[in-house]
């Protein structure tokens, strides 16, 4: 006996096909189209200024300042990279009383220091605690682990963009020798393989090198109460220029060179994405967009799709300990299999999506207590 689908008549197949095709579409086309237009084209520097940025960053020599800039820290951890050939160094943003989150990442996607015998380096970028107790539990964490560095700023939101200069004073300092830096906040997955991966493919183009998942043509924040309020005379412009968001960011080491030469004249009043993509502009660097970033987006969960995907925002610690478990310990996944994870954790992510979305418009809607 034949099967039903089997007397299929064409135009009911072509159907079918036609909503496979438009699933897909529907699916990944955003993805697609973004990877497309936001890839980097050959880029010709005419412009005086980013020339001289660009020659002054290939010259630039800090090391007769180090005994200077190590002022600005009070764990400098300036030996960390010492005679030492890193391929990634991971540089992650961290609240200074977060112990409890930094010993999850060490314990989880941080604790791989070789991928295909290429060095990886996790260190822990704090500001200084407002309460004298939280600053000596830091110091007696450094010396179990001696991954932490921490400036003298104050740790508190408003510094995010201090912070980020002050990573890249440290990175082009202390770790010149580091082919690429990722910048990543602490709330975020990072499937290390799959970068490090990524960024051996780039053996033709391994300088300019600014991937992450690119914002573009954002306003600046111009409501006079908002805590991020930008006023016309700090950024007189209507759109900010492309940047990769600040929550996971990959930079090739003589991008945080040309960053460190363009950050003098741009305001650390913006955010610490928008500065990034500040400097980068001034120095002609254009941001490349990878939508295996995930942003501030936590992705559903699959195996094979978090071993495809480069991050993902995890901010419940037992959470991110579980998902670390299935995936160290789960087998590598098939063709099949990873198509399968992509086409599940991305449907999972949008019905995410609309729940908050239906959450968040109850109140509107008279279902608030």
């Amino acid at each position: 006996m034949q099967l039903t689908f089997c007397r299929l008549r064409t135009h009911q197949w072509c159907f079918l096909l036609f909503n496979l095709v438009l699933f897909h579409i529907l699916l990944f086309g955003a993805d697609l189209m973004e990877e497309y237009f936001l890839r980097a084209l050959p880029t010709a520097y005419t412009d005086v200024n980013v020339l001289q940025a660009r020659e002054e960053a290939r010259k630039l020599d800090l090391s007769p300042m180090k005994d200077n800039i190590s002022k600005a820290f009070v764990i400098v951890n300036s030996e960390s990279c010492s005679d030492k050939e890193i391929f990634l160094l991971a540089l992650v943003f961290s609240g200074a009383g977060n112990a409890s989150r930094r010993q999850v990442v060490r314990e989880t996607w941080a604790n791989a220091t070789h991928i295909h015998n290429y060095s990886i380096l996790v260190l822990f970028l704090l500001g200084k605690p407002s309460e004298e107790s939280t600053q000596l539990e830091i110091l007696k964490e450094m010396e179990t682990h001696p991954d932490l560095i921490q400036g003298v700023f104050p740790d508190a939101p408003e510094n995010q963009t201090l912070k980020t200069f002050i990573a890249v004073e440290w990175i082009v300092t202390f770790c010149s020798q580091a082919r690429f830096v990722l910048k990543i906040d602490e709330e975020v997955f990072v499937n290390v393989p799959a970068l490090v991966e990524y960024l051996l493919n780039l053996r033709a183009r391994n300088e300019d090198v600014y991937l992450g998942r690119v914002v573009l043509r954002e306003s600046p924040d111009r409501d006079a109460q908002s805590r991020g309020f930008i006023p016309p005379q700090t950024y007189p412009e209507k759109y900010y220029p492309d940047y990769c968001g600040a929550e996971a960011f990959v930079v090739s080491q003589d991008v945080a060179r040309k960053v460190f030469v363009a950050s003098r004249g741009v305001p650390l009043s913006v955010p610490p994405g928008v500065f990034m993509g500040m400097c980068a502009k001034k120095v002609g660097v254009v941001p490349v967009h990878s939508s295996r970033f995930s942003g501030k987006r936590h992705i559903r969960f699959n195996r094979c799709c978090y071993k495809f995907l480069f991050t993902s925002f995890v901010e419940s610690e037992s959470l991110l300990l579980q998902e670390w478990e299935e995936i160290s310990h789960g087998q590598d996944c098939t063709l099949l299999e990873t198509y399968y994870g992509l086409v599940s954790c991305r449907v999972m992510t949008y019905l995410d999506g609309f729940k908050r979305l239906s959450v968040d418009a109850l109140p509107g809607l008279g279902f608030s207590d």
